[in-house]
Order: C-alpha cells, then sequence, then structure tokens
C-alpha cells in the first residue's frame, strides 16, 4: 500500500479519539466544575470526607497568596493575619458556587465583628466584568483577588491545596490551614468549618 494511503488512514481516528476526550473532560466538569481524582473518590464515598478538619498541630503555614481585588486595590492574606480568614475559590461559570455564594455572603455579614475576614480567589473567568457581575448579582462584598490563571491556587502545594472549584479554606489566627472543603457548602457546613477554629480563642 502506498504511503499516501497510510497517511490518509490515521485522520479520523485521530479526530475520534479527541472527540471521545472532549466528552470526558465535559462530563468530568459537569460533575464537579473541575473536581481532582482524590475529590471525585471522597465525593463517591461519603460527602462528610470532602470537609477536612485538622487540629492545630497538624497544620501548616498558608502560602502568602496576593495581588489585586476586583476593583483593582492591593491585597495580601498576611495583612489579615491575627483574623480568621475564610478563602473561598470560585468562578463565575461554576454552577455550584452560584448556589452555595448566598450562604458564604450570609455567614460573613455574621462573623465579621467576631474578627472573622472572608476573602474570594476568583479563577478561570477571562474577564474582571465576568467576575464582578457575578459579586453584584449575588450581593458579595467582600474583596475577591482575580487569578485568572490560577497562579495564586498553585502556592498551595504542598499544604492543603484547592483541588476542585468551589474550594472553601479556613485559616486561623496564626495563619495556618484549620479546615478545607472540596464541594459547596450549605450555610450549616460553613459554620462547622469555622465554629472551631473561632473557640479556639
Amino acid at each position: 500500500m502506498p504511503p499516501s494511503s497510510t497517511a490518509r488512514a490515521g485522520p479520523p481516528i485521530t479526530r475520534r479519539a479527541a472527540l471521545v476526550s472532549a466528552i470526558a473532560a465535559a462530563a468530568m466538569a459537569v460533575a464537579g466544575c473541575g473536581q481532582g481524582s482524590s475529590a471525585r473518590k471522597s465525593a463517591a464515598s461519603s460527602g462528610d470526607q470532602r470537609l477536612t478538619h485538622l487540629a492545630p498541630a497538624e497544620r501548616k503555614p498558608a502560602p502568602e497568596i496576593s495581588g489585586e481585588t476586583l476593583t483593582g486595590e492591593p491585597l495580601a492574606l498576611s495583612d489579615l493575619r491575627g483574623r480568621i480568614v475564610v478563602i473561598n475559590v470560585w468562578g463565575s461559570w461554576c454552577a455550584p458556587c452560584r448556589a452555595e455564594a448566598p450562604h458564604l455572603q450570609k455567614v460573613h455579614a455574621d462573623l465579621r465583628d467576631q474578627q472573622v475576614t472572608f476573602l474570594g480567589i476568583n479563577t478561570r473567568d477571562a474577564t474582571r466584568e465576568a467576575a464582578r457581575g457575578f459579586e453584584e448579582t449575588f450581593n458579595v462584598n467582600y474583596p475577591t483577588l482575580f487569578d485568572p490563571d490560577g497562579r495564586q491556587l498553585l502556592k498551595f502545594k504542598g499544604t492543603l491545596p484547592p483541588s476542585s472549584i468551589p474550594t472553601t479554606l479556613v485559616i486561623d489566627r496564626k495563619g495556618r490551614i484549620a479546615a478545607r472543603a472540596l464541594k459547596a457548602l450549605s450555610e450549616t457546613e460553613l459554620r462547622s468549618l469555622i465554629d472551631p477554629v473561632l473557640q479556639e480563642g
């Protein structure tokens, strides 16, 4: 068979393989807005396994994340040291993020006078306008860092990284990661992450 015939036979197989890969990727995205494999296994076995609490002796320092907020102001996590910081990783394109947004805003409003600060990290949004539109829709009034390419999220490698969207992290008063949720949270679940850290004094 001439070489040209072999060359013609290859592309349809490549296109079919690409199509199968694309469908698989889409199914994973619908399942959890980009969960990692470990997160999917935990979710399958028990929803509670997506909520992680660490005792003070087990905690590692949170990385120094910084950047500009959606309104263009500079902000660093170290600026908030001495307070409990609830970090929520979200994207305006993520349906579970929209579901949990009202719960985050309510708990933020309830606890801001108790030295609890909320900080968003917006990722994978191409423009600030899309992210600001999300915040306006859900009346979110705590600051959010704009991190479209995920550079700030990569800094969590080696600690307790956000491996799905949405992810929520609780940072204790000493700047250590105390809890993590790899799912959209109800108000009750969110408070269950914060309250033990709040009671530490």
